[in-house]
């Protein structure tokens, strides 16, 4: 059987981003030149798998505002932390979405959770001892979802429910609005990344792809 597969890239923003914000006239001003960096590094990681020039690449945003790749199967999704960024690859998946969250962010843990969790997953939170990593491997496997279907913010985090078990770090969704997804979390130490995409269903199993995670350093 053919394994389908994810490559996430995980890479120190510090060492992506090499100037801070006080080299700058404004936050704003900041925040462009990040973002610039961002997407020239995810283009060059992109380029390189496809073995392509980066000036060949073009994009086109779908009606929700996901990124896609014109002319090719190549799917991608990204996402960055304070600390992090990540990178989610696939050729043979369809609708991957990546989420990267520092595991020292200062979070109201209680205010999100009750805002943020479904029910299920609080009383799996609270049970836990108010765990942060379970925490923030609920919150970033629903982000993780939520970009893999292109849906992003426009759906009430509480609505969705993870079924995120107190120890595996994997899972599968079943939602009447989104479809079928499954999820798979890696603690980093100093962060979390969940990685989602879209899934068969069948006698209640899936299916786990090869997810390689690689840490780059130029």
């Amino acid at each position: 059987m053919f394994m389908k597969s994810i490559q996430v890239y995980v890479r120190s923003l510090a060492q992506l981003v090499d100037m801070t914000i006080q080299d700058f006239p404004s936050r704003r001003d900041y925040n462009h030149y990040q973002k610039q960096k961002i997407h020239q590094y995810r283009d060059e990681l992109i380029a390189q798998c496809l073995n392509v020039p980066v000036n060949s690449l073009r994009y086109i945003i779908a009606e929700q505002g996901k990124p896609y790749l014109a002319n090719s199967g190549l799917q991608f999704n990204h996402s960055h932390s304070q600390q992090n960024y990540a990178l989610a690859i696939s050729q043979n998946l369809q609708d991957i979405g990546v989420d990267i969250e520092s595991l020292d962010r200062k979070i109201r843990f209680e205010a999100l959770a009750q805002h943020a969790f479904h029910p299920d997953e609080y009383q799996c939170w609270k049970a836990l001892d108010e765990d942060v990593r379970y925490w923030f491997k609920v919150w970033t496997t629903k982000e993780a979802i939520l970009k893999a279907h292109g849906m992003g913010i426009r759906l009430d985090l509480n609505t969705l429910n993870t079924h995120m078990h107190p120890v595996h770090d994997q899972g599968q969704i079943l939602d009447d609005r989104l479809g079928v997804f499954a999820y798979q979390c890696f603690d980093m130490k100093d962060s979390m990344l969940s990685v989602a995409w879209r899934s068969d269903i069948g006698c209640g199993q899936f299916i786990l792809p090869q997810i390689q995670i690689f840490h780059t350093q130029n």
